[in-house]
């Protein structure tokens, strides 16, 4: 259902009342909201609120409700669907085959064959967290990582997501990788995915900066500009001197602001950008200047 003019909060406390499994608020337009400054969470200028109820609901009681409560003689536009019941968080893997990033990585949903002799393969579940290589962030920095010497180097994955990097590194000659995400589903999936492609005793996990020791030799953090500024100085801190970083996460414009906020450490080769929906990321890498 279209917001329009309607009190948001007053609306999702009717949705709650009728038994709403999720409530999930979409853009009813074409204007993303791609990084709010901090403490803010605006919406769009067009709002769609959306919905998930038991098949038993009964939706002329809830509109009834919703017109009473919102002071309504007719509801916006609306539509009411049916849906199979399904295991919807692997309802992606329909759509998702094996992808190749580089020469020789590729990624791939479960048992897929990847028809090439000296593929290297991650096999990728990554439930309910962010990062499967279809999106430009993830496949600028598997490409890089591709391309890398990473035999006995030891790497650190800031921001992991799926996991996909730090498992892809392993599997690519590092002797070792550090994963670290806060968000709990991110380190569920990312242990998870390290069991399936057998490197979790090489891969540790963890949900908090202080579980990061030490410098390594190549760090990839695919976050977004804001928090990669925030993190500028403690993320130099675990390159080692002369050694490789990598980030992304970056839209076009921010390319800026994040090179100077690492300048004091790293020196970056030209940015490495890709374009999808009508926006464009980037990818910064560089080496740590000797100390």
């Amino acid at each position: 259902m279209d917001l329009e003019s309607l009190n948001r909060e007053a609306v999702e406390e009717v949705f709650a009342r009728h038994g709403a499994s999720s409530i999930t608020l979409t853009d009813a337009g074409d204007q993303p909201v791609l990084e709010p400054a901090p403490g803010e969470t605006p919406l769009w200028p067009d709002v769609r609120i959306t919905g998930l109820f038991a098949g038993d609901t009964n939706f002329d009681a809830f509109k009834t409700d919703l017109k009473a409560s919102l002071g309504l003689d007719a509801l916006p536009a609306h539509t009411i669907t049916a849906l199979e019941d399904r295991d919807w968080e692997r309802e992606w893997l329909k759509d998702f085959s094996a992808m190749q990033f580089g020469a020789r990585l590729w990624i791939s949903p479960g048992d897929a064959e990847v028809d090439a002799d000296d593929a290297v393969v991650v096999r990728l579940d990554p439930g309910l967290a962010f990062g499967t290589g279809t999106h430009p962030t993830t496949a600028l920095c598997l490409e890089w990582i591709d391309g890398l010497d990473l035999v006995d180097k030891r790497l650190l994955d800031y921001g992991c997501g799926s996991g996909v990097l730090a498992i892809a590194a392993i599997l690519l000659g590092a002797d070792r990788a550090v994963a670290m995400d806060i968000d709990a589903q991110a380190v569920r999936a990312t242990a998870d995915n390290a069991e399936r492609n057998a490197v979790r005793d090489r891969l540790q996990v963890t949900n908090h900066a202080r579980g990061i020791a030490g410098e390594f030799d190549v760090v990839v953090a695919n976050i977004l500009a804001g928090p990669l500024i925030e993190l500028a100085k403690p993320l130099c801190a675990h390159v080692k001197s002369g050694c490789l970083l990598a980030l992304s996460g970056i839209l076009s414009e921010q390319v800026e602001d994040v090179l100077s906020a690492y300048q004091p450490w790293i020196e970056f080769e030209e940015p490495e950008c890709r374009e999808q929906d009508g926006q464009t990321w980037a990818r910064l890498n560089g080496r740590r200047t000797e100390d």
